[in-house]
C-alpha cells in the first residue's frame, strides 16, 4: 500500500465532498452503552487490536485518495457512517495516511440501538465550522416502543470562505424487508426535509449538501421526495447500473450511498462553488479481485468470518469548482 494511488496535479479551484460507510468501526474496548459485544477481542469475531489497526490504516488510505485523480488532494469534507465513538475517529484522522491532512471532525453520540453514529471530517485548511446540531428521527416498532436510530447531523461552515451546509444521514436498514421498513426511511426523509426548510427560512439561497447511506436507491420514494419537494439535484441517479453501485446484496447492486445538493450549485457566480462532477469511488483496491464475488466491496467481515478488507460499501463523492 503506497501513500497515494498516483501523484496528480493539485487543483486549488476544486474541492471534494465525500461520504463513506465504514462498516462497524468499533474500538476493541467494551462499552456498556453500545452493543459492541461482537467487536471485542473475546468475541466470536475476535476483534483484536491488530485487526482494528489494520482497518484504521486501510480506511485512512481509502479516504486520502477519494477524488485525488480529479483534484490532486484529499477530500475537504467526508461524511462518515458506522463509527462507534469519537475515539475511533481520532484514531482514523491520526493514522498514517491521514495525519498530514489536517482533519478535524464533528461528532455527537446518538441513541442508536447498535451504538453507531454519523460524523463529518473536515480539512481545517479548507473548512471552518460555524455551527453544528443534531436532529432526532422519532421511530417506533410495531409494539409502540421507541426504535432508536442515528440522528441526522447538520454542520454549517465556510468552505474556502463560502457558507455551505452539510446534512449527514444514515437511515434505517432494510433488514426486516424493504416495504416493511420503508416508513422509517420516509420519517428520516421528512426530518431531513425539515432541516432543509429550517435553513431556507433563515436564508432562501442557502447552499445545502445532503449526504449519507440512505438504505434506499435514487429511485426510491424517500429520495425522490427530497429531490422533488426541496429543489435538490441527485447526480447519483445516472450512476447506478446492473453491474455497479455502492453495496451489493443478494446478487443485486444498490446505490444506497448518495450525495444530493441544492440546485443553486448550478448557478455560476464568480468566487462561489458550482457542481463539477460526482462518482462512486470504486477503485480496484477496494474490491475483491477473485472468486464469485469478484468486483464487490472488499469487506472487513462476511458474517463472523474475518476477511481483512475495508468496508461493505464503496465511498461516493462530488467535486465542486470555484
Amino acid at each position: 500500500m503506497t501513500d497515494a494511488l498516483e501523484d496528480f496535479p493539485v487543483r486549488d479551484d476544486l474541492q471534494t465532498v465525500a461520504f463513506y460507510n465504514l462498516e462497524n468501526l468499533f474500538d476493541t474496548s467494551d462499552d456498556k452503552h453500545t452493543h459492541d459485544n461482537d467487536f471485542l477481542p473475546t468475541s466470536v469475531k475476535k476483534w483484536t487490536p491488530k485487526r482494528y489497526d489494520n482497518k484504521i490504516k486501510k480506511l485512512g488510505f481509502a479516504i486520502s485518495n477519494i477524488g485525488r485523480k480529479e483534484t490532486g488532494k484529499h477530500p475537504a469534507l467526508v461524511g462518515l457512517a458506522e463509527v462507534e465513538n469519537a475515539s475511533v475517529i481520532e484514531d482514523l484522522i491520526n493514522s498514517e495516511h491521514l495525519e498530514d491532512c489536517n482533519y478535524s471532525y464533528v461528532h455527537y453520540d446518538s441513541l442508536d440501538e447498535r451504538g453507531i453514529d454519523v460524523a463529518l471530517l473536515y480539512d481545517t485548511d479548507a473548512f471552518e465550522v460555524t455551527a453544528s446540531d443534531t436532529f432526532t428521527v422519532q421511530l417506533f416498532d410495531d409494539d409502540g416502543s421507541p426504535d432508536y436510530t442515528r440522528d441526522i447531523l447538520l454542520v454549517s461552515g465556510l468552505l474556502d470562505g463560502e457558507t455551505i451546509h452539510v446534512i449527514v444521514n444514515h437511515w434505517s436498514s432494510r433488514r426486516e424487508g424493504e416495504k416493511e421498513t420503508e416508513p422509517k426511511r420516509m420519517a428520516s426523509s421528512n426530518k431531513a426535509g425539515e432541516v432543509i426548510s429550517m435553513l431556507r427560512d433563515d436564508n432562501p439561497d442557502a447552499k445545502i449538501i445532503v449526504i449519507g447511506d440512505f438504505n434506499d436507491d435514487p429511485s426510491s420514494k424517500s429520495i425522490k421526495q427530497l429531490v422533488d419537494h426541496f429543489n435538490l439535484y441527485n447526480p447519483m441517479e445516472t450512476l447506478r447500473s446492473y453491474d455497479r453501485g455502492t453495496t451489493r446484496h443478494n446478487r443485486q447492486w444498490n446505490l444506497f450511498d448518495q450525495i444530493l445538493f441544492s440546485t443553486n450549485f448550478f448557478e455560476s457566480t464568480r468566487d462561489e462553488f458550482e457542481f463539477s462532477t460526482a462518482n462512486i469511488f470504486d477503485e480496484d483496491f477496494l474490491k475483491l479481485f477473485k472468486g464469485k464475488y469478484k468486483g464487490t466491496p472488499f469487506r472487513t467481515y462476511v458474517g463472523k468470518k474475518y476477511k481483512g478488507g475495508y468496508s461493505d460499501h464503496f465511498p461516493v463523492y462530488a467535486i465542486f469548482k470555484k
